[in-house]
């Protein structure tokens, strides 16, 4: 087994020894270099970006001039020196000249200063990355006697490198969301955001994780879309319509240490059509008067129900009991009361009482259902008499008599009932009468309803036009009258 550990280690030595061959015949091996924040490596004509261990840059120059990588520098520091950025250095044959290191740009002598000599770059201010992420500088070798420049300008970048001193922000909060009661658990509700101002490329600082510190268990959100949804079967808008949803924006990728900002959402329950109506009474009586006129109210019904709004309208009908057609439902638009409403009149001798279904349908449902909603209830009618007018037999009557008749010759009669079932006492009075012509004799009731009075000549007439008014004899009487004719026969 050790012999055949070893052939394989020989084997693995003689496959990448070309490799490493190469590798020595391209790239030469490198030079030192001064070091800085951040820079890079000289290597024949080729420039590698790379950091020393102690996080300092080195920058090199090439056979054919400057080569500049970037320079870093941590934001917000605060110590009491000015703190090294970097360094500058060129390996350029100056012949035994003094030189010096001369920078422009961005910030050249008030933000970064540089030291002539030895190619020190400093920060001389607290830097932001959130207000001014980078800076872009030309730096020179010039002979330090004449000023006269050794080579022509190179540009680099300083880069302010990012710390976590941002914390995340719902720019956008406080929200408000809606969603249909009784929705499935995972159903969406809304999706906030929040930003952080820190970089979100270098480290953690701006990768945030979202989480709810209020809500529970009727929320959830996504940790990293920060959408949110329903988490709990059955939420009815009946039993609590408004819900307080506080969500969590944490950077470092929720890591302790991390930064955080916190929102509110609110969220409303949509009524959906779950509730039927309900009559308040499964019994409703009401005393309607015979006399009430036709298309008059005469009593009012309610269905309640506990939805809002469109889905709480409902519609009324007579369902049994107006075999005759007697009753109309509407609905009042305003207080989704039935109104119940006569199509004909009473007749309290006729019927009595009617006992009415009436029934209460939503107008709307919700598809699958099973609907629409409906309730039914019972309505008694009960029909209350009122005293009602005489009404003669016919509302003219053409009675004859002969002329030179004797007096006291019976002309004729007219009859009158009571509709009433008391069958009250009918008096009748003749009007507008020739008296000295006829005159009237009263008899009493002709049965219960019907009542006659007998014409008879007073004097020897030829035509009397005339009127016969009957009349109840009561405190209040009711009067009904009928036009007849006497004609004079001439014999």
């Amino acid at each position: 087994m050790v012999g055949e550990s070893r052939r394989w280690s020989w084997r693995l030595l003689a496959m990448w020894m070309p490799v490493l061959l190469l590798w020595i015949t391209c790239f030469p091996p490198m030079a030192p270099g001064v070091a800085g924040t951040s820079g890079g490596v000289r290597t024949g004509s080729h420039v590698m970006p790379g950091r020393l261990g102690d996080g300092r840059a080195l920058l090199s120059r090439a056979k054919r001039g400057w080569v500049w990588n970037q320079m870093f520098v941590l934001e917000e520091f605060s110590g009491p020196d000015p703190i090294l950025v970097g360094r500058l250095h060129t390996d350029l044959d100056v012949g035994g000249k003094r030189i010096k290191y001369v920078l422009a740009g961005e910030g050249a002598g008030t933000i970064f200063a540089i030291n002539e000599m030895t190619g020190d770059i400093h920060a001389m201010k607290r830097l932001d990355r959130e207000e001014k992420a980078e800076y872009t500088l030309t730096a020179q070798v010039t002979n330090a006697d004449t000023d006269e420049p050794l080579e022509p300008p190179s540009e680099f970048i300083i880069k302010v490198q990012d710390i976590n001193d941002n914390p995340p922000q719902f720019t956008e909060g406080p929200y408000r969301a809606s969603v249909p009661e009784m929705s499935t658990v995972g159903t969406p509700v809304t999706r906030v955001t929040a930003s952080d101002a820190d970089d979100p490329v270098y480290g953690n600082s701006a990768r945030l994780v979202y989480s709810i510190l209020e809500g529970q268990p009727y929320f959830s959100i996504d940790p990293n879309s920060a959408t949110i949804k329903i988490a709990l079967h059955g939420m009815d808008r009946e039993m609590r319509e408004e819900y307080l949803v506080v969500i969590q924006a944490k950077d470092m990728g929720g890591h302790m240490g991390g930064l955080s900002g916190t929102t509110t959402v609110t969220v409303t329950l949509t009524d959906v059509n779950d509730n039927p109506p309900k009559f308040s009474k499964s019994l409703y009586e009401f005393v309607i008067p015979e006399d009430l006129p036709i298309g008059k109210a005469g009593g009012r019904v309610k269905a309640n129900d506990r939805d809002i709004g469109e889905n709480a309208k409902s519609t009324y009908n007579i369902i049994e009991g107006d075999e005759r057609g007697m009753f109309q439902i509407s609905t009042d638009g305003q207080t989704q009361e039935g109104i119940l409403k006569l199509k004909k009149p009473l007749d309290f001798e006729s019927k009595k009482a009617f006992t009415l279904k009436v029934e209460a349908t939503n107008l709307r449902s919700e598809p699958g259902s099973g609907g629409p909603y409906r309730d039914t209830a019972t309505v008694k009618v009960v029909v209350e008499d009122s005293d009602e007018p005489p009404v003669f037999t016919r509302p003219a009557y053409v009675l004859e008599v002969n002329e030179n008749a004797p007096v006291n010759t019976v002309i004729g009669t007219v009859n009158a009932r009571d509709p009433d079932t008391t069958g009250s006492l009918l008096f009748l009075v003749m009007l507008r009468c020739c008296t000295e012509c006829i005159h009237q004799s009263p008899t009493g009731p002709n049965g219960h309803t019907v009542h006659t009075q007998i014409i008879t000549v007073h004097t020897q007439i030829s035509t009397v036009h005339t009127q016969i008014r009957t009349m109840h004899i009561t405190q209040h009487c009711t009067l009904t009258t009928a036009l007849f004719v006497v004609c004079g026969i001439d014999l």
